[in-house]
């Protein structure tokens, strides 16, 4: 149990956790696709200009990633930064129908980008914070369900709402949620939380009582972000998946929306709930076997579903196809979300430096997703939709090659070896600073 902490704590910190993930599903994507349609449909911009500010907003997120994870490895106030980001991700949405200009768009939604990167880290903190390493995946595995939970509530409010009073009606929604999200994480207790613990320190090993007997109570230095190799490789493949992933989603949005303009919104939420639904048993399915089954596959099942689904969203314009089609979203993006933050402990355990890592890996999320919706629109605009899926899912399989050749296991033995690794490099970087100082 973590010091300072009791039972009722505890308790209470997962029950909050629940509600913060649940409510927060929606303020962790901002507009998100919802953007795409909106432009499209009701201010009437081509498929290339949106891809355009859609990547300018994401890049202006992408400078804050690792400063983020460093912000929430440093301070202990991770839920007054969480209830500071869902206030400016809020605020900057509601403007955004005011003024639906190229640039303030791009401004608005850069703003609300850079609050955004903050979520991830945040709940994966606390998360560890209250629970430990040994619960970790199965932790992570209900804030994705939870999440995910939210997030098809959300889609479908959304749907049936836009249907009668418009695609404006999801910036109204969006402060909704914003509003709940702050109460459930005000009601997480402070006291539940080892911010020690949350950042990848004092994690005690077999014959030692506690990690600080071990040594490991300082952090290493951030040049472990640069030298610990498998980190770098997972950090390419997780560019490589979202650069395959994030277009699919908003392509497939503009083409409902291009089929019938009324229900533009409404099909895109269709298409979020048909996914967000089965992230749900996606992520308890990483919670409960992940550990046992082993991490890495179910990283290589993430980047193997993308190629296929790019394929078959050629096959028919369809309706009815091209949600159906959207399940698979689900199978992907759900386990994705649940293993990222599992794999990124294991490879940072006992180095002080999980957010940052996770700063620096969702950099590179960033930068994927943020070429992801500039490539997929040039490609639409000079050779259809389907040469733009294809063109995705190809990416994908890069990705899954790299993956499978040089990213090692980091469940049951492969964790060990990266333990030894860690080490090793710890005390190398040690022996560096001693003689330096010498």
């Amino acid at each position: 149990m973590p010091p300072g902490s009791d039972v009722r704590n505890l308790q209470q910190a997962r029950r909050a956790l629940d509600a913060a993930n649940f409510f927060l599903a929606d303020i962790r994507q901002g507009l998100g696709p919802y953007l795409a349609v909106y432009l499209l449909t009701e201010q009437q911009w081509d498929e290339a200009r949106i891809g355009v500010v859609m990547s300018i907003a994401t890049i202006a997120g992408i400078a804050a990633q690792t400063p983020a994870g460093a912000l929430v490895d440093a301070t202990k106030r991770k839920r007054l930064v969480m209830i500071a980001a869902a206030g400016i991700v809020t605020l900057a949405s509601l403007v955004l129908p005011l003024v639906p200009r190229f640039w303030p768009v791009a401004i608005s939604q850069g703003i609300a980008n850079v609050a955004e990167v903050v979520f991830a880290p945040t709940i994966a903190a606390i998360s560890l914070g209250i629970v430990g390493h040994k619960a970790f995946t199965a932790r992570i595995g209900r804030n994705e369900s939870f999440n995910h939970a939210g997030n098809a509530v959300a889609a479908a409010t959304a749907g049936i709402a836009a249907y009668w009073l418009g695609p404006q009606v999801v910036f109204y929604l969006l402060a909704f949620m914003a509003l709940a999200s702050l109460v459930s994480v005000a009601a997480i207790p402070e006291a539940a939380i080892d911010h020690d613990l949350a950042r990848g320190l004092h994690e005690p090993e077999c014959g030692a009582s506690s990690a600080r007997e071990q040594g490991d109570d300082q952090p290493s230095g951030l040049s472990i972000l640069l030298t610990c190799r498998p980190l770098l490789i997972f950090a390419l493949c997780v560019a490589l998946f979202h650069l395959s992933n994030a277009a699919m989603l908003p392509l497939v949005g503009q083409k409902l929306a291009l089929q019938d303009k009324n229900l533009g919104t409404s099909l895109m939420s269709a298409c979020i709930i048909a996914a967000q639904t089965v992230m749900v048993p996606m992520a308890m399915l990483v919670g409960a076997r992940a550990d046992r089954w082993r991490h890495k596959r179910f990283f290589l099942a993430c980047l193997l579903i993308l190629p296929i689904r790019g394929a078959l969203y050629t096959f028919s314009d369809n309706t009815a196809w091209l949600v159906g089609v959207q399940l698979l979203d689900g199978i992907g993006a759900g386990i994705f979300g649940a293993i990222f933050p599992v794999i990124t402990a294991d490879l940072m355990r006992n180095t002080g430096r999980f957010n940052v890592a996770q700063g620096a890996i969702i950099t590179a999320q960033g930068i994927g997703a943020a070429l992801s919706t500039t490539l997929a629109g040039g490609v639409v605009v000079e050779a259809g939709y389907s040469a733009a899926f294809l063109t995705l899912g190809a990416v994908a399989v890069i990705g899954f090659a790299i993956c499978w050749a040089f990213l090692p296991e980091t469940g049951g033995a492969g964790q060990d070896r990266l333990r030894k690794g860690a080490r090793a490099a710890i005390a190398a970087e040690q022996d560096s600073f001693d003689t330096g100082d010498e």
